[in-house]
């Protein structure tokens, strides 16, 4: 038989009640989850979902700003979405 071992962490309230709701939904309890979550973690070798700051790569970056030229740019022509379309299909 697998012995287990204890393992306490503070967590704040609401996201305690929130989590035990979904994953009480899902059919399992939170130190279920936990474990879940764990076990992914070690056979990814990882975080099993990626962690990264929300900031755009360069490319859309750039993207972003080529955006902000051409709205700002008096000499580039606008578009309705019907407009838009009929171009399209030239």
């Amino acid at each position: 038989m697998a012995t287990t071992s204890s393992f306490t962490h503070r967590i704040d309230p609401t996201l305690r009640a929130q989590s035990e709701t979904l994953f009480n939904e899902l059919g399992m309890s939170l130190g279920t989850a936990i474990n879940v979550f764990l076990k992914k973690a070690v056979r990814v070798g990882g975080f099993p979902f990626d962690v990264n700051l929300d900031v755009p790569n360069r490319e859309t970056i750039e993207a972003m700003l080529e955006a902000e030229r051409i709205a700002k740019d008096p000499a580039v022509k606008a578009y309705s979405v019907e407009d838009a379309l009929e171009e399209l299909k030239k």
